[in-house]
Parts: C-alpha cells; structure tokens; sequence
C-alpha cells in the first residue's frame, strides 16, 4: 500500500472519529438540555407544592377559627394575617360594606400591617377602623361587589386615594410615596346571598395566575362561612347575656359584672356607684294603651340608658320595669350627676302613643354607702323606692343606716324567744339554733351568709309542727313579699317591719298538735277553731313581750284576715287590714300551693295564679293580686 492510501484511510478514520464525536456531543447537549428543561420543572412543581402547602395552611386556620367561638373582630384580624404572612402578599384588608340615609361606605374591619396602613394609622390617630371610607360606584372595589367577581388593577393607587377622600391631599400624596405593590386583587364578599363588603389582597406580583385567583375564591369561600359562624357565635353569646325586649344587659351579667367591679374597685382603692331605676307608673300605661305600649315605653327607657351611658358603663334591664346601671370609677356626687341626666332626658322623651313618660331613680356608691354589695344594692333599691313615694320623677341618694337594722332586730327577737324557752321545741334542737344565733354575734348581720342563718333558722322551727316546709321556703317567701312590697309602693319602714313579720308570723303554729297539719282528712270544726287561734297566739303570748317588735305584732296578728271579712280572728275586712299583713296572707297561701303536702302534689305555676285571680277581690286586695300575678308572670318567662 502506498503512502496515499495510507493517508486516505487515516483521513477516513479521522472523519469517522470526528463524525463519532459530533454525534455524542449532540446526544450530550441533548441531555443536557433535557437536565435542564426536567431541573427547571422540579423548580416549577417544587414552588407550586411550597404555595399549595402554604395555601393548605391558610385554609386549614381559616378551618380552625371556624371552629372558635372568637369574636369576629378577632377572626377576622387572624384571617387577614394568616393571608399576608403564609402568601406572601404586602398587604391584606377586609372592608365592610355599610349604608345609612346618606348613602354607602366602607368601614375597615381587619388589615395585616404594612407601610401603607402604618401611616394611615398615624394619620387617623390609631382610630382607622373607626373611620368612614368613600364608596365609588365607578372603582374596582365597588364593581367586584357589584358584579360578584374577583377583579385585579394594577392602579391600586387610585383605588386606595378613591376611599380616602376625607384625607388631606399632603396626606395622600405621602400615602401614594409608600406605593410598592404590582397587583390589586380586590375579591367580593357575600354573607347570606347579601354583600358583606371585599377582601383587597396587595400582590407584589406582575402576574395573577388562574391558581392563584382559584385559591384566593376558595379563601374567600371560607372566609364568608367564617364570617358567618363567627356572628352565630356572637348573636348566641349576646342572647345569653342581654335582654331580648330592651337589649340591654340582663340581670345575670349585671350581677357577674358588679362582683368584678367590687373585686376592682376594693384591689385599687376605688369607687363605683349604682343607679336603680323604675318607670313610673307602668300599670296605668298597661291599662290605658295595651301592654305593647307598656313595651315601648321600657324600650324608651332603654334607649335613653344606652345614649347617656359611658362605654365601660353596664346598662342592664333587671326584669319588667327594673332597671340599673353600673357606673365604674364614679362617686356619689358624679353618679348623682349622671342620674339625674338620665331622668331629665327621659322626661324629654316623647313615646309614639302615650307622651310623656318619667321614672324614680336611685343611686349608692360603693364603699361611700355599703362595703357590701347586697346590702348597697338593697339600700339602692330603697333610695329609688323613697323617690317614687315622694312623688316619682326624681333622683334620690341611699343614705347610711343609722337606725337599728331589721336583721339585728330579728336577731335579738330569735334570741329572746330561743333563750327564754317562749316555745317548746326539742333541747337538741333549741342547742343547735342557739349554736348558729352565737355564731352571729360576731360577723355583721348584713352579710348574705348571715341573713340565711337567720332564714335556715326560721325553717328549721317550722319543720318541727310542718315536716313538709322545704329549706329555703322563708328566704323564697321573704324574697317575694320584698319585691311584691316594692311594686305597691310601700315605704322602707314599713318593708323593714314587713321582713321581720315573716320571719315570725307562724311561730305560733308550734303549739299546734302535729296531727293536724298532717292530716288528710277534712279538719273538724275544733280543729279549725285551734287554727284560728295561732295568729293570737303568736301575737300575743309569744312575742308580745319582746319590746324590740312592738310595731310587727299588729301585722302578724292580721296575716289570715280576708278582704271581704271571712277571716280569722277578728273577721277584719278592707282597708282595716294592713297592706304588710295581706301581702304575707297572699304569699302564705301562694308557697302553700306551690309545695307538696301529705294530701296533694304541688302546684303548676298556671293553676296557682288562676286559683289566686279567682279569689281576687274576696280574700285578696285586686290591687295586691295583680302586682303579684304579674311578679310571678316574670317566673315564668
């Protein structure tokens, strides 16, 4: 072979190689382009399992909120932030859609904090969602709504200087310096097929994706069931702690929140004062216009409570025409201030069908008064009560009992009877009360502890001739012959007499033989005769020579005398009956039926006021049955 074709077939060869080599470097590149078009995906899968986790994140607190009884003020705020801080965005705010005679607005119900909101938080004195945002019929925010649709702009600016029109311009100019997003995303919102306003998302973005704007309608979604649950949560918890007429606080909360006030005030060596109202004269309203009428004038009252009171004040509606409000931080001399700007804007308000309407107000301050509350609220109560008696339409300021108290009478009057022996009840027993009467010579009889000692007291003597008294009848009796007093306007005097009578109107009852009482049978003529006599013997033998209740016999000798005269023991009838000794014959006989007996069951409520409306007018003063029915109407409701 000679040297060309030697030189052909390396040529040959080297082509081949070459050939060979541009073939690998092609499948090489191929490769390589193909690693990076898959490593550019992993990127692409990678981001959109971060932002798929991160949305599965949003939602799942979105979930748990839902599942939270917080205010909607609260869940709202965490919804905004959770979308701000696990998204991405720069800024996230909800707006309530809101509207009065004058036409739409916005309020700002949440918003995540960014440089934007930071100064429009300067600029507003930190009272921003307080404030009223321009509504445009024409902006992207006002279309969303309108059109039921998620609408993006990049000219966010002129939609955030469209709500801001009471800003000065300087204000917004520095507002619009701050500018930093891409994108505004603004996302409608609906509760109950109604607008609820629009949730505005700022993108640092140039581009909305079609999963983004998916995640952000199912955020959405969410976000309106949220909204949803969270005002169910709070309609149910503001039932539970209002009044359904008034919407006023009820009594319930009024007593938690009075505890914790004393609790404060006592820590801070402060004061507190309460106002009691009542309006005036109510029945005669009823009976003039309907009871609707009697409704919008308590509604009345409650409108004037609500316009005239601070917002760390605690108007309440006690039941029927009862009314307090609890003042914090106030003293006697502002409460009394505070009082009568109520009763003068009362009697400046006109009720749609009746006119004019007043009301009798009283007011104490803790500790100026009482360091006890429910002594401070009794002494309250008997403050309003002299305002009625003197005329109504007036305030007037409890005063400080001086005088002797009815508790330290009806002590001393138990202390006599048990330590004399003026009645046979059994050693064992007469040691165990005269144990608890010793027990209170040193605590202060005003306390609510000591006041049920002296009702236990009183339970535990009428056990001895009637088994079937249940403990906790005398302080129920008490209770109800308190209020049925106040509501016929009877003085403190005569109340205080009142309360010390019916702790010892049926202590005559013990020299009775036990078999009558038990019995259930009809009683023979004798036997009802002996009957007849208790009172007398109550009176007279018992408790007429303790000085200190003088002033109670005659109440107690009275308590079975029937309006028309059919009673016992002097066949009384009328006016000739105190009103304090018809009030005990009523209440008496209402307890009676409203427990069990040897020969029957108790009582329903309705079959007891029936039977009681039946003998109104015979055994019972009308007027006195009416007050009462309606006091036991309030039990049932």
């Amino acid at each position: 072979m000679d040297i060309f074709s030697k030189i052909k077939d390396f040529v040959k060869q080297v082509n081949e190689i070459e050939y060979s080599i541009s073939n690998n470097k092609r499948e090489f590149l191929e490769i390589y382009e193909r690693n990076l078009a898959l490593e550019q995906e992993i990127l692409e899968r990678t981001q959109e399992l971060d932002q798929a986790n991160k949305a599965f994140l949003t939602l799942k607190h979105v979930w748990d909120l839902m599942n939270s009884s917080q205010p909607l003020a609260t869940v709202l705020d965490k919804l905004v932030n959770s979308l701000h801080g696990e998204m991405g965005y720069i800024n996230s705010t909800i707006l309530k859609l809101e509207e009065e005679e004058n036409g739409k607005y916005f309020t700002i119900k949440a918003f995540s904090m960014s440089p934007i909101f930071k100064k429009l938080m300067d600029y507003s004195n930190g009272r921003l969602q307080d404030s009223k945002l321009f509504y445009d019929e024409t902006s992207t925010l006002a279309r969303c709504i309108k059109e039921q649709r998620i609408l993006c702009t990049k000219e966010y600016l002129s939609n955030i200087n469209c709500l801001l029109k009471d800003f000065t311009l300087e204000q917004i100019q520095e507002i619009n310096k701050l500018g930093i997003s891409k994108q505004l995303i603004a996302i409608p919102l609906y509760q109950s097929q109604k607008p609820f306003g629009v949730m505005l998302v700022f993108s640092p973005r140039d581009i909305v994706t079609d999963k983004e704007l998916n995640f952000l309608s199912l955020f959405a979604n969410q976000v309106e069931m949220a909204i949803t649950i969270a005002n169910l949560f709070e309609t149910i918890r503001k039932e539970a702690v209002t009044d359904g007429l008034t919407e006023l606080y009820n009594r319930r909360y009024f007593n938690e929140e009075l505890r914790k006030e004393a609790d404060r005030a006592k820590r801070l060596n402060q004061s507190f004062t309460i106002i009691s109202l009542d309006l005036d004269y109510l029945k005669k309203i009823n009976d003039m216009y309907g009871h609707a009428a009697g409704d919008i004038a308590i509604k009345a009252i409650a409108d004037v409570m609500k316009k005239n009171a601070r917002s760390i004040d605690i108007p309440a509606r006690l039941g029927g025409e009862e009314f307090c409000i609890l003042l914090p931080g106030i003293d006697s001399k502002g409460g009394m201030i505070a009082a009568e700007r109520i009763r003068s804007a009362i009697e400046s308000y006109n009720v749609d069908e009746i006119g004019k309407i007043t009301a009798s107000i009283g007011v104490g301050t803790y500790p100026e008064h009482s360091q006890n509350l429910d002594e401070l609220l009794e002494m309250t109560d008997q403050a309003m009560y002299r305002s009625k008696i003197n005329g109504r339409n007036r305030v007037t300021l409890a005063k400080n009992a001086e005088e002797e108290s009815w508790h330290t009478i009806a002590f001393g009057a138990f202390m006599d009877i048990i330590n004399k022996k003026r009645i046979p009840i059994p050693d064992n027993l007469a040691q165990t009360i005269n144990d608890k009467l010793e027990s209170l010579k040193n605590e202060s009889l005003k306390t609510r502890e000591s006041k049920d000692t002296l009702y236990s007291i009183v339970d535990m003597v009428s056990q001895t001739y009637n088994p079937s008294v249940n403990i906790g009848s005398t302080k129920e009796k008490i209770s109800l012959g308190i209020k049925l007093a106040q509501k016929l306007e009877i003085s403190k005097e005569d109340i205080d007499r009142l309360k010390i009578a019916m702790l010892l109107y049926d202590i005559g009852n013990i020299m009775l033989p036990e078999e009558i009482f038990n019995k259930k049978s009809p009683l023979t003529e004798k036997e009802k005769e002996q009957i007849h006599e208790h009172p007398i013997i109550a009176a007279r033998e018992i408790l007429q020579p303790i000085s200190s209740i003088t002033d109670v016999i005659p109440i107690i000798e009275n308590h079975h005398e029937n309006w028309d005269g059919t009673g016992y023991p002097n066949k009384k009838s009328g006016k000739d009956i105190p009103i304090t000794s018809q009030i005990i014959l009523l209440i008496d006989a209402y307890t009676a039926m409203n427990q069990d007996r040897p020969y029957r069951k108790a009582l329903p409520l309705e079959e007891i006021i029936e039977i009681i409306k039946k003998d109104s007018g015979k055994k019972w003063n009308k007027e006195v049955v009416e007050e009462f029915v309606g006091i036991l109407h309030e039990l049932i409701r």
